[in-house]
């Protein structure tokens, strides 16, 4: 795990200060001041998505345009397949590109349909499940995805200021380079913290 790289890409000079600032502490992270399209290759890209794989705006469109209409049909295949019509928001999967600059993306829905998430934990379950998809992926496979690069999941449709956005993704990278060796309400308690409060402010509310 520890030796994943994490790009984070926004054209917005602000979402990355703010992703400088909440992964500050964390390794092998590089932010990226550009657009989806003109990033160096890499393994695998996540799409900040909705449940149903229509991906006809925002970061999604421009990922069918760079990869083409065939993609969309490919990952809406997997969701009528696997998810009978609709990906829960929390799961993820991935689908092969075609492309050699960058072979895999991640489809990994932070919402039902485009629609505002704040005060709300989808930030960090999708952030948590691409993440997871791609440990399972390298758990069984040879080929191994070595650099994930991440969009700024709700900052767009989903209206959540840059900062949350930061903070949420970053914990959830945080939890995945940190499992826990045992499971009680102590540790529990401790990523909930985590996930739901900014120091000793809550932020997301239940």
């Amino acid at each position: 795990m520890n030796s994943l790289n994490l790009w984070l890409v926004h054209p917005d000079e602000q979402m990355c200060q703010a992703f400088r600032e909440r992964f500050a502490d964390l390794p092998n992270v590089q932010v990226f001041a550009t657009y989806f399209e003109d990033l160096p290759p890499h393994d695998c890209f996540v799409t900040a998505a909705n449940s149903f794989g229509i991906m006809s705006a925002g970061i999604d469109a421009a990922v069918v345009r760079y990869f083409g209409e065939q993609l969309m049909e490919r990952v809406q295949f997997r969701i009528m397949n696997e998810y009978l019509g609709e990906q829960p928001v929390g799961t993820a999967f991935l689908v092969e590109t075609e492309h050699p600059a960058i072979p895999y993306v991640c489809h990994a829905p932070t919402m039902r349909v485009p629609g505002g998430i704040d005060g709300t934990d989808k930030i960090y379950a999708a952030t948590w499940a691409a993440f997871l998809a791609v440990y399972n992926h390298n758990a069984s496979n040879a080929e191994k995805i070595e650099t994930i690069a991440f969009p700024a999941f709700g900052a767009g449709f989903g209206g959540v200021a840059y900062s949350e956005v930061a903070r949420q993704m970053a914990a959830a990278y945080r939890h995945f380079l940190n499992p826990p060796h045992r499971l009680d309400w102590d540790w529990v308690i401790s990523r909930q913290k985590g996930i739901c409060y900014d120091g000793k402010q809550q932020v997301v509310k239940h």
